[in-house]
């Protein structure tokens, strides 16, 4: 379950619009600020590995190794985004460093982070 940190962009980004409705390539394109050819071609590639498919209206659903895969860097992007706002980062520049370090932790310390953050911040 070894995939690149732009996957699990795309991944995270199918899991984030799903929220809120039906998700296309188009939507991913625009939530990601890709070309629509850029996305179809990753998009081909996220079904032949296993992590997407789309349906013949051109709706995409995670599989579940896809979800789980969106599922655990999209909870590292919404934790460490809170976590440095409550540092008092601004918000967009908390969103954009969380996601350049949600890809390289490893469980490890996302794990030992988590801890750490839920305690700092009364969580749990």
């Amino acid at each position: 379950m070894n995939i690149h940190e732009s996957a699990e962009n795309y991944l995270e980004a199918i899991l984030a619009l799903g929220e809120q409705g039906p998700v296309r390539s188009i939507d991913v394109a625009q939530r990601l600020g890709f070309s629509k050819p850029s996305v179809s071609r990753a998009m081909s590639l996220l079904r032949e590995g296993g992590f997407v498919v789309m349906d013949e209206g051109g709706f995409l659903t995670l599989t579940d190794e896809g979800l789980e895969i969106a599922e655990r860097i999209y909870e590292r992007h919404l934790l460490l985004t809170k976590w440095l706002i409550h540092l008092g980062v601004e918000e967009t520049v908390a969103a954009t460093d969380a996601c350049r370090i949600e890809h390289d932790l490893s469980v490890e310390s996302f794990d030992a982070l988590r801890a750490h953050i839920n305690r700092d911040m009364g969580i749990e």
